[in-house]
């Protein structure tokens, strides 16, 4: 590609390119303004000395996680609420009725396991659909933004979700010759 003749994806670049330094250089702008009306464009002064970047932050560092915690759930939630075999349950030959009811007693089941075994709690106190300001350095793991997210901090919004957490971990242990990977053993009747 030649200055005086860039070729398409040159112009694509340099369309993208000075799209962006408009909407970011006010000066910039005002030049491109002028030369399109056909004006001498002023020189553009020396651009600022860059800020210093800032320190890259380290890179986070992955945990593998141990399945038996998982494992050891779903066999509570099995044990408790039949829960597995309500998901495994192929539903569509069973009425809407029966369906909820199943449901109703799936979902007393897993409550009760989960208030038994955690401690859970809201993340944000306010009702859904308060109207609540985050704070430059609010914890971004515990709030997911949503929506026209533009700028940066404090952000206004609505809660749309109150969020969870887990206060408390109350699991039984486990013996070393638990094999967690059986969630629920089969049942054979005499």
């Amino acid at each position: 590609m030649t200055d005086s003749n860039p070729s398409f994806l040159g112009r694509i670049s340099l369309a993208v390119g000075t799209f962006f330094s408009i909407l970011g250089d006010g000066n910039f702008a005002a030049s491109v303004l002028r030369l399109r009306h056909g004006g001498a464009t002023a020189p553009m002064p020396a651009p600022a000395a860059p800020a210093p970047a800032p320190a890259p932050r380290p890179a986070p560092t992955l945990k593998e996680a141990r399945p038996d915690a998982a494992l050891q759930l779903l066999g509570l939630l099995q044990r408790d609420a039949r829960f597995i075999d309500f998901v495994e349950e192929d539903i569509k030959n069973y009425s809407d009725a029966d369906i909820g009811a199943a449901a109703r007693l799936v979902h007393d089941g897993c409550r009760a396991t989960l208030r038994e075994h955690f401690t859970i709690r809201p993340v944000r106190d306010e009702a859904e659909g308060s109207r609540v300001t985050l704070a430059e350095g609010f914890d971004a793991s515990s709030i997911r933004l949503t929506g026209n997210v533009v700028g940066k901090a404090p952000f206004n919004g609505s809660i749309s979700h109150r969020g969870w957490r887990v206060d408390e971990v109350r699991l039984p242990k486990l013996t070393d010759s638990h094999n967690a990977k059986v969630i629920a053993p089969a049942e054979v009747e005499l």
